[in-house]
């Protein structure tokens, strides 16, 4: 698939599993937790750097840790699988 406006192929969208997302572990960085919601490397540093990303961040020197149950409840998954 090509992108239409500058016609270069379209880099594929990778999916998360609920699964995926729970086997991250307590903390993920920041590129990672951007795919999770489906957000691109650039923005995401944008968003962190201007206090807009969408799940809080932790700056631990120069790298940006997202605790994943913060990502799990953006998603929606904050819920454990058979705890409803």
């Amino acid at each position: 698939m090509t992108d239409p406006i500058v016609g270069v192929p379209a880099r594929p969208v990778h999916r998360w599993s609920p699964q995926q997302v729970r086997h991250l572990g307590v903390t993920t960085d920041l590129v990672t937790a951007a795919s999770v919601l489906g957000i691109g490397r650039t923005t995401a540093y944008h968003l962190a750097r201007t206090g807009q990303f969408p799940v809080p961040l932790r700056r631990v020197g120069r790298r940006y840790l997202v605790a994943v149950a913060h990502l799990l409840h953006a998603v929606g998954l904050d819920i454990e699988p058979g705890r409803r």
